[in-house]
C-alpha cells in the first residue's frame, strides 16, 4: 500500500486537512455553535445573544472574537453596539453542519 498525500506534512492535502481540523475544533465547541445557530437568522448584538443563552457578556464575545479572526462572522458598529452576522464562508459553514444534522446522521 502507497503513501496519502494528506499524510505528507509538505502537500497541499495535509496542510488542507490540517486547516479543516482548526475549523472543525472552532465549530464544534458547543457554545459557539449555539451562536452560529443565532446568527442564521440574521445580526445580532452581544446583549441581544446573551438573552438568547447562559452565557456571560465576556465569554460570548470571546467566541465572536475566536469566530471572526477564523473569518466566520463579520461585525459592525453602529453607535455603542456591535453587531454580529455571519460573513458568507460562515452561512457556508453553518448551513452545512446543520444540513448535515436536519439528515438525521446518527452520532
Amino acid at each position: 500500500m502507497g503513501s496519502y498525500s494528506c499524510c505528507s506534512p509538505s502537500s497541499k492535502e495535509s496542510k488542507q486537512v490540517e486547516s479543516l481540523s482548526s475549523l472543525l475544533k472552532l465549530v464544534s465547541e458547543e457554545s459557539r455553535l449555539k451562536l452560529l445557530c443565532i446568527l442564521r437568522r440574521g445580526e445580532h448584538c452581544v446583549c441581544e445573544l446573551m438573552e438568547h443563552v447562559d452565557m456571560s457578556q465576556s465569554l460570548i464575545s470571546h467566541h465572536l472574537k475566536d469566530l471572526k479572526d477564523a473569518g466566520v462572522v463579520t461585525d459592525n458598529k453602529q453607535g455603542l453596539r456591535v453587531y454580529y452576522s455571519l460573513t458568507d464562508k460562515g452561512k457556508q459553514i453553518t448551513n452545512l453542519l446543520f444540513k448535515i444534522s436536519e439528515k438525521g446522521v446518527a452520532l
